[in-house]
């Protein structure tokens, strides 16, 4: 697998038709929504132009408080450690997430959609655990409301590309109208040059879709582009969560106004093979902060193939159902290593 700059580059689609209807037209929506279909054949992640749906100041607002948290004493961090809550919601020290049986270079926040009757001796079931940092907590809840907003309005944008009818879209939307999303933020430290692994090593997206907002440092986030369109399925009847095919790594930098899109596993479910959820790992060489916002499918969803997709791919259906709680614990259950806490 090889790195290249050049001529490759992630599709810019501006997302502004569909956040008012009533100020576009048809034309301007299908537009996007083409674009869109577009991007997720060809690439499986595209930037996303939400100039017109976030102001630059709020972003600027959640890297501010990202930092302020990252710089806390070690012991004032782990006063949030998931391994108070269920081992998953809350902070986790440098070295403690796994990717590919490897450590990877960063420390983190992960938040859950809340659930009811909480239980932290249940995977995913515990509790969000909030920093202590003064309006940490009111800021993100903000943008992980608006997070959630503009994941139906992509999804429905998507829908359309995709040839979607209405009643197949209301569907669908049946499967994200109570979506299990997570929001993580991360920091990066420099990754060593001797370091065994990555800052975040090569995976795939498990869920529906990620919306990423990242400080302005250039060189970290690469995305690998096949030079095969095959459709590859696990042993399991789902998406290949690795690449044994040829292609290159190419920079997917940040852009102002812009955030980082991509696919994951249960697109490429629903899409019957079409939409790729593709491989993408993270380098830093300087410190960073990311905001990854998940927009995942329903826990009790029972994601399948769309017909619609099926009649675009052959006709013969690829890849088997699958409840999206229960494949969402099977992945987070081996996501971390705890042995040092």
């Amino acid at each position: 697998m090889g790195f290249t700059e050049a001529p490759f580059r992630l599709p810019i689609i501006n997302i502004t038709p569909y956040l008012d209807p009533t100020q576009s037209d048809s034309c301007e929506r299908t537009a996007v929504s083409k674009a869109l279909h577009d991007a997720c054949v060809d690439y499986g992640f595209f930037y996303l132009d939400i100039s017109k749906f976030v102001d630059l100041g709020e972003t600027e607002e959640l890297t501010r408080l990202a930092r302020e948290f990252f710089f806390l004493p070690q012991e004032e961090k782990d006063k949030i450690s998931i391994t108070l809550q269920d081992n998953a919601r809350g902070y986790q020290r440098l070295n403690e997430n796994v990717t590919n049986g490897k450590s990877d270079n960063h420390e983190g926040i992960d938040l859950y959609k809340p659930v009811e009757n909480p239980d932290k001796s249940k995977t995913l079931w515990g509790e969000n655990q909030w920093p202590a940092v003064p309006t940490f907590r009111e800021k993100y809840e903000q943008w992980i409301e608006k997070m959630k907003k503009l994941g139906m309005i992509v999804m429905e944008a998507m829908a359309n590309g995709l040839g979607l009818n209405e009643d197949e879209w209301k569907g669908l939307r049946s499967q994200v109208d109570n979506s299990f999303w997570v929001t993580r933020i991360i920091g990066y430290p420099p990754l060593p040059n001797d370091y065994d692994g990555f800052s975040c090593g090569a995976h795939k997206d498990y869920g529906c879709l990620t919306l990423l907002h990242a400080d302005p440092t250039r060189s970290a986030l690469q995305v690998f582009l096949h030079k095969s369109a095959q459709t590859i399925t696990g042993a399991n009847g789902l998406p290949d969560e690795q690449d044994s095919k040829e292609g290159v790594w190419i920079n997917a930098d940040p852009i102002p106004g812009c955030i980082v899109c991509n696919i994951g596993a249960m697109w490429e479910v629903w899409s019957n093979g079409l939409y790729k959820s593709t491989l993408h790992r993270v380098i830093h060489r300087g410190s960073n902060y990311r905001i990854p916002f998940f927009f995942e499918p329903n826990s009790d969803a029972i994601v399948k193939p769309l017909p619609a997709a099926i009649a675009q791919t052959g006709g013969v259906q690829v890849y088997k159902p699958v409840v999206y709680g229960d494949f969402l614990l099977s992945k987070v259950s081996y996501n971390f290593s705890l042995e040092s806490m």
